[in-house]
C-alpha cells in the first residue's frame, strides 16, 4: 500500500506504524467534571468500521511525522492524506 505523504511525496506503507482511529486527536480534558468517564471512553471504547475510516499513521522510518490517513478499510484505498497537526489545530486541539 502507498500511503501520499502531504510533504514528501509516495511512500511505502511498510516506512509507517499503524495507531488507530483519529479520533484520539481528541483527548477529553482532565478537569472535566466527568472526566473518568471520558477518558474510560477514550482509553478503551473503540469502533472498528467496514468503509472509510479517518486513521493515525506515523512516519517511523522516515521523517517522524505523525499523518491522519483516510482510508477505505474494505477495499483499502486511500482517499486522503492529512499531517496530525493541522487537523488538530483545525479541531482546535493544537496550539
Amino acid at each position: 500500500m502507498i500511503i501520499s505523504h502531504p510533504l514528501l511525496g509516495p511512500r511505502d506503507s511498510a516506512e509507517f506504524v499503524y495507531l488507530g482511529d483519529a479520533s484520539l486527536i481528541g483527548r477529553p480534558h482532565a478537569f472535566d467534571d466527568d472526566a473518568m468517564e471520558k477518558f474510560y471512553e477514550y482509553q478503551f471504547l473503540r469502533d472498528n468500521p467496514d468503509g472509510v475510516h479517518r486513521e493515525l499513521w506515523y512516519h517511523e522510518q522516515g521523517d517522524r511525522s505523525w499523518l491522519v490517513v483516510t482510508r477505505d478499510t474494505a477495499t483499502h484505498d486511500i482517499l486522503n492524506v492529512e499531517l496530525a497537526r493541522d487537523v488538530a489545530r483545525q479541531s482546535g486541539r493544537g496550539r
